[in-house]
């Protein structure tokens, strides 16, 4: 599984570093602090992080608590606010953006593993309910995937099986490429056509290019996807097998 890309916004060097180091014992991948709005944005925009870190009192025109705006509103991952004695008016302003979790400084290593943990996890779930209001990725036979500034046409019938990975999803494909959208399995399912099968939480496959199957697992070329015991019965009468 991919680490982790978390972003650290704190215009105090030595915290920024503390917590950098924190995140990569953790297991994290944490990326280069920034110290301000617009050097996140630029970071965002060039490393696509899945969470980031928000000092809510940020020197400069614009605060942690604009970055969040900007990042709920044009970027969509989770983020946590990092604050020490912020004033009434500021935790107010803050509130409004539902942030998953508040850190105040100085903060433990279990309560930041802790906070980002359940920011993630929160985020996951939100994005696996239903929407009508997820983004159209899915035209007929197509599914078009972003590449820095350009969105990718991949045909369906290219595609043997789509992999949930934290908030993203791994698409592979015939030609043994990797695709990485972001996006939940069930908004997806529901837009892909009825050879595609949920045989695990995690997984989603093309059923039209099953090669072997069991009780366990079905095998896709060279990979062996698990059923779910949730999906079992329903995968295995919707394709027929005795």
């Amino acid at each position: 599984m991919a680490k982790v890309k978390i972003l650290i916004v704190e215009d105090e060097v030595v915290i920024a570093d503390h917590i950098s180091m924190i995140l990569e014992h953790l297991g994290y991948e944490p990326l280069r602090p920034v110290i301000d709005y617009d050097k996140a944005v630029e970071s965002i925009e060039e490393n696509l992080p899945d969470l980031a870190i928000l000092d809510v009192q940020l020197k400069g025109y614009k605060d942690g608590i604009d970055l969040a705006w900007k990042i709920k509103e044009d970027y969509d991952f989770p983020f946590i606010f990092l604050t020490s004695n912020a004033d009434g008016m500021t935790i107010e302003r803050a509130k409004k953006v539902n942030p998953p979790a508040f850190l105040v400084k100085p903060f433990k290593k279990e309560d930041l593993f802790t906070s980002i943990e359940l920011a993630l996890h929160n985020y996951a779930q939100v994005k696996d309910a239903p929407s009508s209001n997820t983004e159209n990725l899915i035209i007929k036979d197509a599914i078009f995937v972003k590449q820095q500034d350009l969105y990718l046409k991949v045909r369906l019938d290219d595609i043997l099986y789509l992999k949930s990975d934290r908030v993203y999803i791994d698409v592979f494909t015939t030609d043994q490429k990797k695709y990485l959208i972001r996006a939940s399995l069930s908004d997806i399912l529901e837009r892909l056509p009825k050879h595609f099968y949920r045989t695990h939480r995690s997984f989603i496959i093309n059923a039209q290019k099953i090669e072997a199957i069991n009780s366990a697992y079905v095998v896709i070329g060279t990979e062996k996807i698990p059923i779910g015991k949730n999906y079992r019965q329903d995968l295995l009468s919707r394709i027929q097998v005795e």
